[in-house]
């Protein structure tokens, strides 16, 4: 008999988690996200599991993100009808999310299918729709922090907090083996590691002395800006008080949950403290106002808020859930400061915010948070001069910011330290979650630590491997869905984005019709050869 882990999403990139385990008593998943990134890496949302859903027992689910939830939902619509364990926090906030999330799929396929149905081509239909996530969501059963959870033959669990979001865990599991030699396997999946003094949550916390952990590394490369209270909103209100005197409005893509909560109760206290002016302070998402609400049922359970009010009401704080209360917007010319999801434009209300505003001088985007490669976010921060939104050409004539006080991942010195707080590892330890580059960069600042190199691995998509291998796990070869390119990197969509930009550009240079129409004579044979 022998335990496997299949590495289904997260490794080698930063989205989609995923890992399947099957033992001698079955099979089942710690998390089931969604991939995000750039169209090559998200089209395998749209493709079929590499396993077999009807087939999976039971699902458990660090935390509510939904680039570790957002594809249960698919999970469920394709047959597998176990329960799926989380904590009452990400419970709740699913409740929200998972609807959210098949609303934007279906709103995305609508738009797309009305392009599809002009150009002759086939329609499409969404990965799941609105009934779907209802239906999953009716599979949740909430489990409780620092409690041993029967969860299936042979397995059980218990559930940490992760210091990463609102319910988030990292999951200790203990897995019947069926061998003599070595009864029960022991497994610690991180989760996303919260920062140290991450407002709202406590440090994040385990247990130790494992077989295996299997480690987050989005910032495994980087060591960042750490701030107590009183600096973090100094940053936040120099940035606000340099896009308002500028005259245009102030974007902030943000992630709907948590960080939005986390800014607006900073951007209250700067304004009740008269450090930022009182100015209209949109919150245009849906999910963000739902969520804000959970926050607000759950004030009782979150550090650094205060006891006797709501700090997310405010006169000068307006929630915009309908269309037309977010279309109406537009009539403020300046002034003022718009919140939208998502937090790496890629989806939602922030695209037609930077469709309006990117190409004013004024204007001011604060970016927050990790941007994925291929990702809007990521475009604007490496300084591209034009982006295409809904198919159209938009200048960038903004000013592009980045701040990274606001985070909600561990940085390298904190990654390190939540590791070595694990030891001893018998087996070894998989970095996941994180670029290649990040994760090779956390490997070697834990070999300096006299961790051994070789019992540190760093999985690729679709990799599979024996847990019960002697001396540590042993990798055997099963069918990849990508191909071994880094699949961080942008792909031909973003390539075609900008060849189309730049022809529009040469065009537009050429001087006369002449030139232009010899340009393009040039552009059809290279394309005929």
């Amino acid at each position: 008999m022998s335990v496997d882990l299949g590495f289904c999403g997260a490794a080698g990139t930063v989205t989609g988690s995923c890992y399947w385990i099957t033992h001698p008593g079955g099979q089942f998943l710690v998390d089931c996200g969604l991939f995000q990134g750039s169209k090559t890496v998200r089209e395998l949302n749209y493709g079929s599991f590499p396993f077999n859903a009807d087939q999976i027992d039971f699902v458990l689910l660090t935390h509510a993100h939904i680039d570790h939830a957002g594809l249960v939902p698919k999970l469920v619509k394709a047959g597998f009808d176990g329960p799926i364990y989380a904590t009452a926090g990400t419970h709740d906030l699913l409740t929200y999310m998972l609807p959210d999330s098949g609303y934007i799929q279906e709103t995305e396929v609508e738009r797309l299918n009305r392009r599809n149905r002009q150009r002759g081509r086939p329609t499409v239909t969404p990965i799941y729709t609105r009934d779907d996530a209802a239906a999953a969501l009716t599979r949740f059963r909430s489990v409780e922090y620092d409690r041993w959870e029967d969860v299936g033959d042979g397995v059980r669990a218990r559930f940490w907090n992760a210091g990463h979001l609102l319910g988030s865990a990292s999951i200790e599991l203990e897995i019947a083996t069926g061998q003599r030699k070595q009864r029960i396997l022991r497994l610690l999946f991180s989760g996303d590691i919260g920062p140290e003094h991450k407002l709202f949550l406590p440090d994040p916390d385990a247990n130790e002395n494992f077989d295996y952990v299997f480690c987050e590394s989005t910032y495994g490369n980087r060591r960042r800006t750490h701030a107590d209270p009183e600096r973090r909103r100094a940053i936040l209100a120099k940035e606000v008080n340099d896009a308002l005197q500028r005259g245009g409005t102030m974007l902030i893509p943000s992630f709907a949950i948590e960080r939005t909560q986390e800014l607006l109760l900073d951007l209250s206290e700067l304004t009740n403290n008269g450090t930022i002016p009182e100015v209209p302070i949109f919150l245009d998402s849906p999910l963000a106002i739902q969520a804000t609400n959970v926050f607000a049922a759950h004030l009782a359970d979150l550090e650094d808020v205060p006891a006797d009010s709501n700090p997310f009401q405010r006169r000068n704080i307006r929630f915009t859930a309908s269309v037309d209360e977010s279309k109406a917007i537009a009539r403020f010319n300046g002034g003022t400061i718009i919140m939208a999801a998502s937090g790496m434009c890629d989806a939602g209300r922030i695209r037609h915010h930077l469709k309006r505003n990117l190409w004013r001088n004024d204007s001011t985007v604060l970016l927050t948070g990790y941007q994925a490669p291929g990702t809007m976010g990521r475009l604007l921060r490496e300084g591209k001069k034009s982006v295409r939104i809904h198919g159209e050409e938009i200048a960038v004539k903004a000013r592009i910011r980045d701040i990274d006080v606001y985070s909600g991942h561990a940085d390298q010195a904190e990654l390190v330290d939540w590791i070595m707080r694990r030891l001893p590892l018998r087996r070894g330890l998989f970095l996941t979650h994180g670029e290649d580059e990040s994760r090779a960069a956390l490997r070697d600042i834990l070999v300096g630590k006299n961790l051994s190199r070789r019992r540190i691995h760093l999985p690729q998509l679709d990799d599979v491997v024996n847990l019960m291998g002697d001396g540590g796990s042993r990798k055997r070869p099963g069918p990849h869905r990508l191909s071994t390119r880094p699949i961080e990197d942008t792909d031909w969509h973003n390539d075609y984005a900008q060849f189309m930009i730049d022809v529009q550009e040469s065009l537009r240079k050429a001087g006369d019709d002449k030139k232009r129409r010899t340009l393009l004579r040039r552009l059809h044979r290279a394309l005929k050869r």
